[in-house]
């Protein structure tokens, strides 16, 4: 490797922990938004809410592939729905193309508490990054938007069937 490939290396890795730093610092965010809404009190693990998470952002989401997004296997995927279902806050429904397969959703309330945390969360989130400099605000910006790009399409690559590629 040569001198700038070096740098480059250092500043890939520099930029890795970082990246790794702060989602392990908006991991503890979530939590504390979590255990901070006046729902505080219903039950639910932080695995039960990422779950919520996944099913929010794709309504109708079969079982078997929230299973595949949480690196879960079935029986637990199944127990926290249950859960989540006993305190009304998601249900589940034959899926519309397969009737033997099972879709989740949603409830009203589960939605609500779900954007209980998220606004705690980007409460937390904005006065921090209000506190920035102008300039670093909009570093943060353009890093972010980047890195979200390559995520989606590193994303797409694994959600591609083994031996097939776009070309």
């Amino acid at each position: 490797m040569n001198a700038p490939d070096a740098a480059s290396g250092g500043i890939v890795h520099e930029a890795t922990q970082s990246a790794s730093s702060i989602t392990e610092l908006l991991d503890v965010m979530w939590e504390y938004a979590r255990n901070s809404t006046a729902e505080a009190t219903v039950p639910g693990s932080a695995s039960q809410l990422r779950l919520m998470y996944v099913v929010d952002r794709q309504d109708g989401i079969r079982m078997r592939t929230v299973c595949q997004q949480l690196a879960s296997a079935p029986p637990t995927v199944t127990r926290m729905c249950d859960r989540l279902q006993a305190i009304g806050f998601l249900e589940r429904m034959a899926s519309p193309d397969s009737g033997r397969e099972v879709a989740l959703r949603l409830t009203p309330a589960g939605k609500r508490h779900l954007q209980r945390i998220r606004e705690q969360r980007d409460s937390m989130l904005h006065r921090a990054i209000n506190n920035m400099p102008p300039s670093e605000r909009r570093a943060l910006a353009k890093g972010l938007a980047g890195l979200t790009a390559q995520l989606d399409a590193t994303d797409e690559e694994d959600q591609r069937p083994c031996g097939h590629s776009v070309g």
